[in-house]
């Protein structure tokens, strides 16, 4: 199931119990996977058009008055665009919206660098008061969707929107402030988010054969940072590396090094060096990029090597 379709699945269940739940988009109900809702909730869904500061700050004035809105858009223009709107009229103003920006990173694919926004966390991290997250799978989202939407305040969450493999069982208990642990290990710590957390479990697979075992924790929650998990982990192992669809600026691998700023401990990063991306199908973007299996391989032994 495309993890769009599990999130507007999510909203029609909160939609039909709770007349105040609304989503707003930007003349992008299709690729969010929100145009049946149209039809169902005729009086709960808004088009704003291709005008997402006015969407967002409608967003604003419906949570001022009660109402508890989601809007929906590409990645960049949930973020850099509103990013004014953000701050002002929903952060600072303590409005309870929830910020959807669908396919971060290299996800964007054919639509290219200028929906390729590869700096959304970190536009959105310093900004006070907002949660980020990011869902790794359909199991995950499903968990999380109805504890994002009894969060009091501002929420981001980058929807990757094509399907994913399963990483959690049915059963998964969702904490949103607690960090995943999805493998123990002794020698390297590994912190990843998004859809790449089942490649670094692959690639712990590898380390593991070459003698190197690796911790993995899925930091779906970057924004506040599980500090005392990341803190716990490293202290254990020693090493750390962070994977994300990011550039290594602003993003996870920023949040994990300030939780361990005080600590003698070495980190790596695998993800976007600081570029824009570029217009290409996700195979040859992860190459492009380094987001690849063999480069997490590759950049763990690294790590291992500094301590």
């Amino acid at each position: 199931m495309e993890m769009r379709a599990v999130y507007a699945a999510c909203l029609a269940e909160m939609m039909e119990k709770d007349r105040h739940v609304c989503v707003l988009d930007a003349d992008l109900a299709k690729a969010s996977g929100t145009r049946g809702l149209y039809e169902r909730f005729p009086q709960q869904m808004f088009d704003c058009g291709v005008a997402e500061q006015n969407m967002a700050s409608i967003a604003a004035g419906l949570a001022s008055y009660g109402f508890k809105p989601w809007i929906e858009t590409f990645t960049p223009f949930a973020t850099r665009r509103i990013c004014d709107q953000i701050a002002i009229s929903i952060s600072y103003a303590g409005m309870n919206v929830k910020i959807v920006g669908t396919d971060p990173g290299i996800s964007a694919e054919l639509n290219g660098g200028t929906h390729m926004s590869m700096e959304d966390v970190g536009v959105v991290r310093s900004i006070p008061g907002v949660v980020i997250f990011e869902p790794v799978d359909a199991v995950q989202l499903r968990a999380a969707m109805p504890v994002l939407n009894a969060c009091e305040g501002p929420v981001y969450m980058r929807l990757f929107r094509k399907a994913l493999p399963d990483v959690f069982p049915e059963d998964y208990k969702f904490d949103l402030f607690k960090a995943d642990k999805l493998r123990e290990g002794k020698d390297l710590s590994i912190f990843v988010s998004g859809f790449l957390t089942k490649d670094v479990l692959e690639a712990a697979e590898l380390l593991k054969a070459e003698g190197v075992d690796c911790e993995v924790l899925n930091v779906h929650t970057i924004k506040p940072i599980d500090r005392e998990s990341v803190l716990a982990s490293a202290r254990k192992t020693g090493a750390v590396l962070t994977v994300e669809n990011h550039n290594v600026i602003g993003g996870l691998h920023s949040a994990v090094l300030e939780a361990l700023a005080a600590e003698k401990i070495p980190a790596c990063a695998v993800g976007v060096q600081d570029r824009f991306g570029e217009v290409g199908k996700l195979p040859y973007l992860r190459e492009a990029m380094g987001l690849t299996v063999e480069n997490i391989v590759a950049t763990a032994k690294k790590a291992v090597a500094l301590k």
